[in-house]
């Protein structure tokens, strides 16, 4: 079977948004380019870093490739993804020259070309994220191992937003608290917070293969007795109160809901929001606290920002 790999041209702000793009446009999994990759310092204590070639990776931005089969619609479903892109500036987003390539490759190709770029990274003092083909033993007792496939869903569990927010749950998850994951994607950050002691989490996303795929990966890391997984857009289908909400996803999406999680949420109860690229921080953070919130602390990565905001008691 010959596959079509589908090569996007882009920002680092607009990487996540491209991938749910490719997503909806059928691809099941896909591979992210980053220019800053090779330069990044990594912590290596535990030899988990692998060596990078600088020719692997764009000069600037990044490329985001999907794989969808060569058929006869393939035409227009490019098109319909370079148009979905292209409406992202709508909400402000800078999408680069937005530059589509396309190539084809044999199933075999495919089916294995991405993996080279994913190996065990350890994300925090107790995470790894681990990829379900490779074997790992922990290094300490207390270790925490998620097992991720990201051909199943959105992206391997290691981006910058992902990694503020799993570091940010484990400082602050209490064994027995509830906990709301918006946009939960593969899952991840559900799985994070079951193994972190919550004794119930309500993970939703409004995309049917993202509730699937985080279905598949929270059975595999045996938190199915812990998370539930619904198809819901946001917090609409939440009616039960939780101590922590957290929500990785754009920052223009967090603006619609924050006063929907302060009414969740209970005298101190805590709201953790990534996916908010650095020049936006102020807008989120001043919609916060205009809601009733207030600032924990803001934790920068690279030109990602988390923030932990604290509803205030009465």
């Amino acid at each position: 079977m010959k596959w079509s790999e589908i090569s996007i041209h882009t920002t680092h702000e607009a990487t996540e948004a491209v991938a749910n793009i490719l997503h909806e446009a059928g691809a099941s999994g896909v591979v992210i380019e980053d220019s800053n990759e090779p330069d990044r310092v990594h912590e290596n204590r535990f030899g988990e870093i692998y060596d990078l070639n600088r020719e692997d990776f764009p000069a600037e931005g990044v490329i985001v490739k999907a794989y969808l089969p060569v058929n006869s619609f393939l035409i227009e479903t490019v098109g319909e993804i370079k148009e979905s892109i292209e409406n992202l500036r709508q909400f402000g987003i800078d999408i680069g020259d937005n530059t589509i390539q396309t190539n084809e490759v044999d199933e075999e190709d495919w089916a294995t070309a991405w993996k080279k770029y994913y190996h065990p990274v350890k994300i925090s003092n107790r995470f790894t994220i681990v990829p379900t083909w490779e074997e790992y033993e922990p290094v300490v007792t207390d270790e925490l191992i998620i097992e991720l496939d990201p051909g199943m869903a959105f992206g391997t569990g290691t981006h910058p937003t992902t990694v503020l927010c799993l570091q940010a749950l484990e400082k602050y998850v209490t064994k027995g608290c509830r906990v709301v994951d918006v946009g939960t994607g593969s899952g991840v950050l559900a799985i994070g917070a079951a193994m972190l002691g919550a004794s119930h989490v309500h993970a939703l996303d409004l995309d049917e293969v993202a509730v699937q795929a985080a279905k598949e990966n929270i059975e595999l890391n045996h938190a199915s007795d812990v998370v539930e997984v619904a198809h819901g857009n946001l917090l609409d289908t939440v009616k039960e109160p939780a101590d922590i909400i957290v929500a990785n996803i754009l920052a223009e999406v967090i603006l619609t809901f924050t006063g929907d999680a302060y009414s969740l949420l209970p005298n101190d109860g805590l709201f953790i929001v990534s996916g908010i690229i650095a020049q936006k921080r102020d807008l989120v953070r001043d919609d916060l606290v205009d809601k009733g919130f207030e600032i924990v602390e803001t934790v920068l990565m690279e030109d990602w920002v988390a923030i932990i905001a604290r509803k205030k008691g009465e």
